[in-house]
């Protein structure tokens, strides 16, 4: 049974004190009240906390250990109630976002940084996982608010729960790629399904999923044996292998925008427009956001929406 706490926080000023004098003034307490509830914690332990040594109260080896305990609980309780308490019309507080793992990575720590120059009162902290692990966070309260991505083709779309509300935030391009020196030696220039099937493909999917898919989507046909020669539980590690000519893989366009445009990666094109994967901005449907998080919502839209990061998501397809 946990001890009385009102008696715990006596405790705590006598131990910051080492006086149960001072601990009566801070505490605006009669001496002989905050001896007796001190009388009555030790009881309820059943251990002395402290020892009167020529008029200065010294902790036992008991008492140091709830200190240990007891202090950054009151300490830190009055910086959080210090910051629920700020002014409600300010941005302030900590802000739990969630995000696709490559989408995350690539743009929100750089949003961050630039809200908090304009809200210096918002801290975060940042989830970057699938989108699954991410909407079930939320869906938990462990996230305030969360980036998802929704896969849209032509013919299927891979909503999200009734529980949640969503607000289209960018579009990306979800593109099969090799090496230029990859494509130049293997493909011939010829992108029809018999010849892609007999390339070498890698993958950040152990069930490859992903890349019957991408031929589902643009051939109507699903090959039984790809040659995977590479799978690992890393999209960074797929794409350097991608970079380094090992094969084919699948990717958003706009994280290999710089090397498509100077050419040293080469994307697969078909007839078919590329299907493409909606991120959006996610929150539980019945909650009424904070201030805090309308604003970053707002923030992170206009900072999604400038033409030196739109540029990096127009369609190879179109």
């Amino acid at each position: 049974m946990l001890p009385d706490f009102n008696r715990l926080k006596v405790f705590y000023y006598i131990y910051s004190h080492s006086s149960v004098v001072s601990a009566a003034k801070a505490l605006h307490l009669s001496q002989p009240a905050v001896s007796q509830q001190l009388q009555k914690l030790e009881g309820e332990l059943g251990v002395r906390l402290f020892t009167r040594l020529h008029k200065k109260l010294v902790p036992t080896a008991a008492g140091k250990e709830l200190a240990s305990m007891v202090a950054p609980f009151v300490e830190g309780l009055a910086s959080g109630i210090e910051r629920i308490c700020r002014p409600s019309h300010e941005p302030s507080g900590l802000l739990r976002v969630g995000a696709p793992n490559e989408f995350g990575k690539q743009y929100l720590p750089q949003v961050c940084h630039a809200f908090r120059r304009e809200y210096p009162g918002v801290t975060f902290a940042m989830t970057f996982a699938e989108s699954a692990v991410i909407l079930g966070m939320l869906g938990e309260g462990r996230l305030d608010l969360a980036l998802s991505d929704v896969f849209v083709t032509h013919d299927r779309v891979l909503g999200l729960p009734d529980i949640f509300s969503t607000e289209p935030l960018v579009d990306e391009e979800v593109i099969l790629a090799c090496s230029r020196g990859y494509y130049e030696g293997k493909t011939g220039d010829d992108l029809s399904y018999g010849n892609l099937i007999r390339m070498d493909f890698l993958c950040d999917e152990v069930d490859a999923m992903v890349l019957s898919h991408w031929f589902r989507h643009h051939f109507k046909r699903v090959p039984q044996d790809l040659s995977v020669v590479l799978t690992v539980d890393s999209h960074e590690a797929m794409v350097s292998a991608l970079k380094l000519g090992m094969g084919l893989g699948i990717t958003a366009s706009h994280l290999m925008w710089e090397e498509i445009r100077n050419g040293s990666i080469v994307p697969i094109l078909t007839p078919t427009p590329n299907a493409i994967n909606r991120i959006s901005l996610v929150q539980l449907q019945d909650k009424v956001p904070t201030l805090t998080e309308k604003t970053f919502f707002s923030f992170v839209k206009a900072a999604m929406g400038k033409a030196t990061i739109q540029k990096k998501f127009t369609r190879l397809s179109d």
